[in-house]
């Protein structure tokens, strides 16, 4: 048997900053990314039916220009840890904004298609780092005791980018008088909708200059001095600091560093539990949630709804995504994550069913008839609800759950990448698939609503109130 000496004392467990304002705000700018991560996802939602005029391409390539940022979110996420590691959390931040910001402008400007299809990939690349970074530096440099308040800017800070980036679209809009292609000061009005996003990306890029360094990534390169500075700032005066640096080199030395290899099963390729990291990861996109934010406009227009009002419906869903997202931060340490993952399914499945029937309806005029219209109004808020207060949330809350600590690292990197394959399958597929039968589409999306359900019941176990090493 083995004896370990006992770990310091630094009372950070119960330890409140002297200036909590100023940790909201440390918090709040490193949110910038998460709302720049939700801008630049949705932004292109106003310039499709555009993009697809000017340069008179079909369903298909309009298809793989929207999806293809999805190539550089999965590349910036997958390489974002090991940059932070090495050059530091808010290098990092700042390398994201210069990457958001060239991506903007080059996406107003683009010579060519191929021009802008680059420039997708660019701010792609920066979203993927920006998911990866900015809930990571928020861990690093939240007291304990509210870690879990100000890890939620992260998704606050996400559905009010895709709002905000909806309510610039239906600004810029009627600036043009409800013409996607009208002139605005020599540049169409979607080159404006891409273009605004260089505001929030310059933001972000100053704002990381006024915010300290994370103390755990100064203690691994050896700046203790720095670390005790900044941990005094974020975690009050009161407690120990050199027991807090020696908690934080105990902990990083005794991690251990997840590979590949250790996710590898006997019978199944990978683990079980990383295979139902897997289907969660799936089934979030597969419902099709990112049609409502990358293609809500199209939708609107193909079923005669006028350009004007189907911005502002883009712009209502994205309001009905954040009050979805506020109850299930309300409610997931409540009642639970799988309760609420259920919940959801079933009210997802329920509202695309009636959508998919609302479509079904001959159209009139090019135009849905009244009540079909309606209801499929109603109905496509009703999904991004029950998805925005269950898979939206919930999904993360269990990835950084669910995994033993000895894969945890590697399994979640696994799942996040399988999200972003589903997420490019549905994002290029949706106009193809709705061109030979819209209805025909949400049923598919509907049938894996419905899936979900079982898959839930049988192989997801519940987190809540259990310790991350509780999971094995």
């Amino acid at each position: 048997m083995t004896s370990t000496a006992p770990e310091p004392e630094s009372g950070a467990r119960a330890a409140h900053p002297d200036h909590l304002g100023h940790v909201i705000f440390i918090t709040a700018a490193a949110a910038m990314g998460g709302f720049l991560f939700g801008y630049d996802s949705s932004v292109i939602n106003g310039a499709v039916e555009a993009i697809r005029d000017r340069y008179d391409i079909g369903s298909g390539t309009l298809a793989q220009v929207i999806a293809i940022a999805l190539i550089g979110c999965a590349i910036g996420a997958a390489t974002a840890g090991r940059i932070a590691d090495r050059i530091g959390r808010i290098r990092c931040m700042q390398i994201a904004s210069v990457l958001f910001t060239a991506s903007a402008i080059g996406s107003a400007l683009p010579f060519a298609l191929w021009d802008l299809a680059m420039w997708r990939i660019i701010g792609g690349f920066a979203i993927g780092m920006a998911s990866v970074i900015g809930p990571a530096y928020i861990a690093e440099v939240s007291p304990p005791a509210y870690r879990g308040r100000l890890g939620s800017f992260q998704q606050a800070a996400i559905v009010i980018g895709i709002a905000v980036s909806q309510l610039v679209n239906y600004t810029v809009l009627q600036i043009a008088d409800g013409d996607q292609r009208g002139k605005i000061l020599g540049l169409e009005a979607w080159q404006w909708m891409l273009g605004v996003m260089v505001v929030p990306a310059i933001l972000y890029g100053l704002l990381s200059f006024v915010i300290p360094e994370s103390p755990r990534f100064l203690v691994s390169v050896g700046k203790k001095a720095q670390a005790r500075k900044v941990l005094a700032e974020v975690e009050g005066e009161g407690i120990d600091l050199d027991a807090r640096v020696a908690e934080i080199e105990t902990a990083m030395h005794r991690e251990h560093k997840s590979s590949f290899k250790d996710l590898l099963g006997n019978r199944f390729f990978f683990l079980p539990i990383v295979w139902v990291g897997i289907g969660l990861s799936m089934f979030q996109q597969l419902v099709g949630i990112n049609v409502a934010f990358y293609y809500s406009a199209t939708l609107w227009q193909s079923v005669g709804i006028d350009p004007t009002d189907s911005f502002f419906y883009s712009f209502t869903t994205s309001i009905i995504n954040i009050i979805g997202t506020v109850i299930a931060m309300i409610l997931v340490d409540r009642v639970g994550r799988r309760p609420l993952a259920l919940v959801g399914s079933v009210g997802m499945a329920l509202a695309l069913a009636v959508e998919a029937w609302a479509f079904s309806a001959d159209l009139v005029d090019g135009k849905l008839p009244t009540t079909q219209g309606a209801v499929a109004l109603i109905a496509a808020h009703t999904f991004v609800l029950f998805f925005a207060l269950s898979w939206g949330v919930v999904v993360w809350v269990f990835l950084g759950e669910m995994f033993p600590n000895r894969i945890r690292a590697a399994a979640l990197g696994v799942a996040v990448f399988a999200q972003w394959i589903a997420n490019w399958s549905i994002t290029a597929s949706f106009p193809s698939l709705a061109d030979w039968n819209l209805s025909g589409t949400y049923i598919i999306y509907t049938c894996f609503a419905v899936l979900s359900i079982p898959f839930v019941l049988k192989f997801v176990k519940e987190t809540k109130g259990k310790t991350l090493e509780e999971m094995g």
